[in-house]
């Protein structure tokens, strides 16, 4: 019962942890640059500034499979092991470069 009540509690405090939008944005500025204002290889849309519901749903979408055009595939690899909690965190990091 103690390992799992650990086991638990780790998880949590895991996620915690991993929900700091900056840390998750760092794999995505090769593509998207540290403000967000690339074009990812020349084919997506800038990013700073979207309104974070509009990034979670493109990031749900991508993990899904449900969202993308030239990049669908690529962006699914990326967003694949992060957590909604991730999501929202990144979601709201870029949302406030565009300001």
């Amino acid at each position: 019962m103690k390992k799992i009540a650990f086991a638990l509690l780790f998880a949590s405090v895991s996620s915690l942890v991993a929900a700091d939008g900056a840390a998750v944005y760092k794999k995505c500025i090769s593509c998207h640059g540290a403000d967000a204002k690339t074009k990812a290889l020349g084919k997506s849309e800038v990013i700073a500034g979207w309104a974070a519901d509009k990034q979670i749903a493109a990031l749900k979408g991508y993990k899904d499979g449900t969202y993308g055009g030239p990049m669908k595939n690529l962006m699914k690899g990326q967003v694949a092991n992060l957590s909604d909690a991730d999501i929202e965190a990144v979601a709201k990091y870029v949302e406030g470069l565009g300001k």
